[in-house]
């Protein structure tokens, strides 16, 4: 942009009057306050916590240009200063003092007008909020200007060079003293962001430079010294979540988003009996099995035996009903596509309180739900499918432990387990692969300690609630694609080499059949799925947790009440690319971080020779599945006789180190 001429301003209690949003610092936080009268050295004000306060004017760091309404009622007048307060901190991740610090400090002049930086930074003329936004990253960050009565200085080379040199003894000083239980200071909290920064993004963050030059200057160059350092500093802990620090996944929520779960909480159990299109199936007594630790259930299901057969409800919490398009929940759903889940908490899709609460189908609560009522045969051949947003209220919660103790004896349980039964053979009969593979169950204890167990998932229990989801996705799939209704359906193109048949159990075919899967599509329209065995198929059971199902929902309560479909083709496709984009940057960080925690499991076992089992044998390779972690490895062929495939082997953990993505091993 064209440079204007710099001119320095100064806050005076002449620019403020009622009505003027004004910003100051409180405890080393920034506080966003609207001006409700002026004094002649104080102002009177109501802040972005809701309260009022007499501060000297001489404290007031940002005053805006423009007027507002101080006539609203306070909650609106608190409404704009947090959103106000929202805005600004967002564009804080658009602006670099560095940049802006490089193009100043040669002219003539060293004292600068706040909006004329701003503009600088942003290249356009700056409103309030840019202005405010780059007011607090100056303060935030002292290194290159310093401001002081409506002035920013800005600093020289030498002066920059001086403040690396205090910094880089400010976190010597932390690295060998610790801080002894004191809290930091915006120094130390500044230094301290530049160096996380830095070890996150490497050669890409803001100031990279400046943080090698403190580093070295503080002879703390080994790779992770920044990593020691914060863990030190008690920034982070010793097993932070690097990969989640290091993508753009959102821990947090909007303030809209979580005012608009606010608001649905509050909703009242009439306005479901007064749904006309709402079926009210409460007189059904529907379970969930899940696991003991679940606190988001998303399916139940039930049964009746009638005289054409049997009538399976599998019942899904209708989450379509609470987070609709164009809402704060419905953007954030989009933004995450997933749910993710690590062995030492969760980032849920939805806030907990609706995905533990109104959305998650809690025994003896009231719930909306979508049902799948479909009459099956005695030997489970669809006859009917009714398909419906209805009311539940869930009976009884088991667990896969408990289900798989009564599914001999409990009336529902034995049905149901009998035509999960017939269900499978045809989905075999049919050319599915079931593969089962063993959960691998990480738990870090209160003392920080490991455990790693493998789980079965092939167990009565949990194949009879996977055979009943199955049934239900094919069926939503079949009710949107007969109608000729775009939506998002997943396939995978034939298996060109098959090594598993049947119910084959073997861990070592299992494995090298999943490495030769073609790799699954999602289209807007209805595929075969070879590995399932059916025509096709969608996901629709975890609309709590995964985007698609939500998306699945909402065209499925459209067509389902005789409405336009609530997605285009073209608005299908977009969702497919985010899909895509979000879920697989959600996978990477889980896996990532899955992968350390075994590799702090191994840590403990160096030197110690383990189990594993050979998947391939290559020329100079062999490639091996460790069974106690079910970790891909692989090392050097021996020189003496190759192990064979399929042969577990013995190998030695030679050396392991978690915050480098390292294990190397050996053979004994």
């Amino acid at each position: 942009m064209k440079r204007a001429n710099p001119v320095t301003l100064s806050h005076t209690p002449m620019m403020l009057s009622q009505g003027k949003l004004i910003e100051y610092l409180d405890n080393g936080k920034f506080i966003c306050a609207l001006v409700t009268s002026v004094q002649p050295k104080r102002v009177h004000l109501i802040n972005q916590n809701s309260r009022e306060v007499s501060l000297p004017a001489a404290r007031i760091i940002h005053c805006s240009k423009e007027n507002h309404n101080t006539t609203a009622s306070r909650n609106d007048l608190v409404q704009l200063l947090k959103e106000t307060t929202t805005k600004r901190t967002s564009l804080m991740d658009h602006i670099s003092l560095e940049e802006v610090w490089e193009l100043v400090v040669e002219e003539t002049t060293n004292n600068f007008d706040p909006v004329f930086l701003a503009e600088l930074c942003f290249g356009e003329i700056a409103d309030d909020n840019a202005t405010a936004a780059f007011m607090r990253c100056i303060l935030s960050d002292r290194r290159f200007f310093k401001y002081k009565e409506g002035k920013i200085k800005v600093f020289s080379k030498e002066q920059v060079e001086q403040l690396i040199t205090r910094g880089a003894e400010t976190i010597r000083h932390i690295m060998d003293n610790g801080l002894n239980g004191d809290p930091l200071d915006r120094w130390q909290e500044a230094c301290l962001k530049l160096l996380r920064d830095y070890y996150l993004f490497s050669n890409d963050a803001e100031n990279d430079d400046i943080a090698k030059k403190m580093l070295k200057k503080a002879q703390l160059t080994q790779p992770h010294a920044p990593f020691d350092l914060l863990v030190k500093a008690g920034v982070w802990s010793k097993n932070e979540n690097i990969p989640l620090l290091k993508s753009d996944l959102a821990v947090s929520f909007s303030l809209a988003a979580r005012q608009q779960a606010e608001m649905i909480l509050q909703t009242k159990h009439e306005e479901l009996f007064a749904d006309p299109g709402r079926t009210d199936y409460t007189h059904l007594k529907p379970m969930t099995i899940d696991g003991p630790t679940t606190l988001d259930f998303d399916d139940a299901l039930s049964v009746e035996k009638t005289d054409q057969g049997y009538l399976v409800g599998i019942h899904i919490s209708d989450v379509a009903h609470y987070v609709t398009p164009g809402t704060p929940l419905f953007e954030e759903a989009i933004h995450r596509g997933t749910s993710v889940y690590f062995p030492e908490g969760q980032i849920p899709m939805l806030p907990r309180h609706l995905s533990q609460g109104i959305c998650s189908l809690i025994q003896d609560e009231i719930r909306a739900a979508f049902s799948f009522m479909i009459l099956l045969s005695e030997e489970a051949e669809v006859l009917q499918v009714r398909i419906k947003p209805s009311i539940i209220k869930v009976a009884r919660r088991l667990t896969y432990e408990e289900a798989d103790t009564l599914i001999e004896t409990d009336e529902e349980l034995r049905i149901l387990n009998m035509l999960r039964n017939k269900l499978r053979k045809k989905r075999l009969d049919n050319g599915a692969l079931l593969l089962p593979f063993p959960d691998v169950n990480i738990f870090v204890d209160s003392q920080g300690k490991i455990h790693v167990s493998l789980g079965k998932t092939n167990t009565p229990a949990r194949s009879l609630v996977s055979e009943m989801m199955i049934l239900a996705n094919t069926e939503a799939a079949r009710f949107v694609s007969d109608r000729m209704v775009p939506g998002l359906f997943r396939a995978q193109p034939p298996i060109k080499q098959r090594l598993v048949h049947g119910e084959d159990d073997d861990l070592f075919l299992n494995v090298r059949q999943r490495k030769q899967l073609p790799r699954g599509e999602l289209l807007t329209v209805a595929n075969p799925h070879s590995g399932l065995g059916v025509q096709q198929y969608t996901t629709i059971t975890s609309p709590i947790r995964r985007l698609l199902d939500l998306i699945m929902q909402h065209q499925l309560n459209a067509i389902s009440r005789r409405q336009e479909p609530t997605f285009s083709e073209s608005m299908c496709q977009d969702f497919s690319s985010v899909i895509s984009r979000t879920v697989t940057t959600a996978n990477n960080v889980k896996q990532q971080r899955h992968r350390y925690w075994l590799l702090k499991y191994l840590e403990e076992k160096q030197g110690q020779l383990v189990d594993a089992l050979v998947i391939d044998s290559g020329p100079k390779r062999i490639f091996l599945l460790l069974k106690e972690v079910l970790m891909d490895v692989d090392l050097a062929a021996p020189s003496g006789t190759r192990p064979t495939p399929g042969e577990t082997v013995k190998v030695r953990i030679s050396r392991v180190a978690p915050l480098d993505n390292t294990l190397r091993l050996e053979w004994p």
